[in-house]
């Protein structure tokens, strides 16, 4: 079993290679909470691959659950990522319940997932990307009442954006996370063709993404000063993501839109040497 030293070693080198959008506003941290961001996201990461991979199976996730109590019950655990996972926890105070609830978001997808209306996807949203959000504003510190209301207001919208980004990819997969209420309402008979009525609904469920990034925009300002320019960084990051979306008018389904290296390079640079200047939020406007 790796020490903890060893453990954060692992799971920095998981964030590095898999991270993506989310590693890039980790560079902007102090040390102790990138490495944290890091173990997090190792979690996450060895979660979704029990649920959408060759090892995916109920019984894998059952044993990835059993081995999250044991782990932070104190007991030995197999995984390289238990050690730094469990020295997270205990030093940021992450309510246990958020890793449970991570867990359970991404087994339901171990089923043919489907949705009747929009708060039963926004449910699904919940689980697996708001209780993301109210375990990163522990880590990243955050005085103000309302910051877990608004982090999961903001999981929300990191989510929607990632199903409308990756429509043809689910699709593929055998997933449609479009709710089928909505899909009537529009008179989307499938996804398997573009068409104007498919552009239509994903414009919508973007105009709430929109209006969910809008709503928790003052989360950013509640973050403790070391980790805002994180956390504006990934907000800007997946908020600029949406708009080329809609930019393309939805057009999603022959390629994956992505943000360009030097755009997120550029964000960063934003967020980092803005940081000391601009009034407020203490970031660039």
């Amino acid at each position: 079993m790796m020490n903890t030293a060893e453990s954060y070693a692992y799971c920095e080198k998981v964030a590095r290679s898999r991270a993506r959008n989310f590693y890039w506003s980790f560079l902007l941290l102090p040390k102790p909470k990138r490495r944290a961001m890091c173990a997090v996201y190792a979690f996450m990461r060895e979660c979704d691959d029990l649920s959408d991979g060759p090892r995916a199976s109920a019984d894998a996730m059952a044993g990835w659950r059993a081995e999250l109590e044991r782990a932070l019950g104190g007991g030995a655990a197999d995984h390289p990522i238990w050690p730094a996972l469990s020295d997270t926890v205990r030093r940021y105070g992450i309510p246990r319940r958020y890793l449970s609830e991570m867990i359970d978001g991404v087994e339901s997808d171990l089923t043919d997932r489907s949705f009747e209306t929009f708060d039963e996807l926004y449910r699904y949203c919940y689980l697996v990307a708001s209780v993301v959000g109210l375990t990163i504003i522990h880590i990243f510190g955050f005085d103000g009442r309302p910051a877990p209301e608004l982090a999961e207001k903001c999981g929300i919208a990191f989510q929607l954006t990632n199903i409308i980004r990756d429509v043809a990819e689910d699709r593929d997969e055998g997933r449609v996370y479009l709710p089928r209420e909505e899909m009537r309402r529009f008179g989307v008979e499938s996804v398997d063709e573009d068409s104007p009525e498919l552009r239509r609904l994903l414009a919508s469920l973007g105009g709430r993404a929109k209006t969910y990034y809008k709503e928790s925009r003052p989360l950013i300002g509640m973050m403790h000063e070391d980790a805002r320019a994180s956390m504006w960084a990934l907000v800007e990051i997946y908020s600029r993501l949406l708009d080329r979306i809609d930019a393309s008018g939805y057009d999603v389904l022959p390629r994956r839109i992505r943000l360009p290296r030097w755009e997120k390079a550029w964000i960063l640079a934003r967020a980092k040497f803005g940081a000391r200047t601009a009034p407020g939020t203490g970031l660039p406007g």
